[in-house]
């Protein structure tokens, strides 16, 4: 039998206030420790701070007082929940390799989502996002080992390649063609609300992570090409919001929020390799378990619905870090040359997308190609970990 967190009871809500001392956590070891702990913990945090957002958006549009200080308890408890989690990661890290970590987490996270979700227009939208994550991650790797003469490998340790991807200065397309068809929330699979609610949430702190810790360089050619991809990763955040069916009451979402907590909570404690991060999950799992059973009563008091009729009987298998690589090759192979048009996909460059990249260009070459330029001209080649062999595009392939 599967997990159904609504058959267990979590820790009481009054019980899960923690003090400073309990919230200030050892991180982890970044030169020692296994890399997808680090990306579970990226990924964890992205997923907290929407819970956080979200719950405050909610609340901003309920005029129940009642409910409101119910979403203001639950909500202290998720900030402690983020402080806890983002603040595994170790302060010896720079802001380029946290990066690199990021990209990491965004490629094999969707990766993964991609190769298990169950409709195909939602599996297109991921394979798609995923190329442009992989070549952000070549990009920065590059300016990586410019700036601090280091290599990406020791931050990723050979679970994702690096190379070429969709390459970035093709990413910037006109914002209408970001906007993608919702999921019907009537006929959804409970699992494919998990997926656009877990990426959404990802790329979210994507986007706000960049937004925030751009302009902290000093090197012009790191400032720009950070100002480049967070524009990317609005459209991203655009790109994987509007999957979602916006007809879902404000009480569906909530409950779709606790249940995706815990069963991404209850994915990373069967998987963590690392036993004092492992405790956290499980904390937090059991913490959620009775978050999630505040959300189905507010569901049951003011939808009059049960919330059985939106979640899964039971937790999907768990999501798992894993190497992507076989699978991101097939897309690299044949998805290179994909652009949207409305809330499609086409291989050929239309006018609109013509007219942006004219506007934002300005008939220049962009950071992203610049940072490649600069490297080649400071080490002679680009910065590449090809484990599976040569570039499955031919026109990818490092230039002699």
């Amino acid at each position: 039998m599967g997990f159904n967190p609504l058959e267990h009871q979590g820790i009481p809500l009054d019980r899960q206030l923690r003090s400073w001392r309990e919230l200030d956590v050892e991180p982890i070891d970044p030169d020692r420790g296994d890399p997808y702990t680090r990306c579970r913990i990226i990924a964890m945090n992205g997923i907290e701070v929407e819970a956080v957002l979200f719950s405050h958006q909610f609340a901003r549009h309920c005029p129940d007082p009642d409910v409101k200080r119910q979403l203001a308890e639950v909500r202290y408890i998720e900030q402690q929940q983020q402080k806890a989690v983002n603040w595994l990661l170790p302060g010896l890290a720079s802001v380029l390799e946290t990066t690199i970590a990021y990209e990491q987490v965004a490629v094999d996270l969707t990766g993964w989502i991609a190769r298990h979700e169950p409709d195909p227009y939602l599996k297109q939208a991921y394979e798609f996002g995923v190329l442009e994550d992989f070549d952000h991650l070549f990009r920065y790797a590059n300016l990586y080992e410019m700036i601090e003469h280091r290599k990406a490998d020791a931050i990723v340790e050979n679970l994702t390649e690096v190379m070429p991807g969709r390459p970035t200065k093709f990413h910037h397309r006109h914002p209408a063609d970001n906007v993608r068809e919702p999921y019907d929330r009537s006929t959804v699979n409970p699992l494919s609300r998990l997926h656009a609610l877990t990426i959404m949430s990802a790329e979210q702190q994507t986007m706000n992570f960049y937004m925030n810790v751009g302009p902290q360089y000093m090197e012009p050619i790191a400032r720009r090409l950070y100002q480049e991809i967070a524009l990317i990763e609005e459209e991203h955040v655009t790109h994987y919001e509007t999957l979602v069916d916006p007809g879902e009451t404000w009480w569906e979402q909530l409950v779709n929020h606790e249940y995706n907590e815990c069963y991404l909570y209850h994915s990373f404690m069967e998987q963590e390799s690392d036993p004092r991060v492992k405790a956290i999950w499980e904390l937090h799992l059991n913490m959620e378990l009775e978050h999630l059973r505040i959300a189905c009563d507010l569901m049951r008091r003011h939808d009059t619905r049960e919330p059985q009729e939106i979640l899964a009987p039971e937790l999907p298998n768990v999501l798992t870090f894993e190497p992507n690589k076989a699978y991101v090759r097939e897309l690299l192979d044949t998805q290179m040359d994909l652009t949207t048009l409305g809330t499609g996909y086409v291989r050929d460059a239309h006018e609109r997308f013509t007219r942006m990249q004219e506007a934002v260009h300005g008939g220049e070459e962009p950071p992203s190609e610049q940072v490649m330029a600069q490297h080649r001209e400071m080490f002679g080649h680009e910065y590449r970990v090809e484990t599976e062999g040569e570039h499955p595009d031919l026109a990818s392939r490092e230039r002699s």
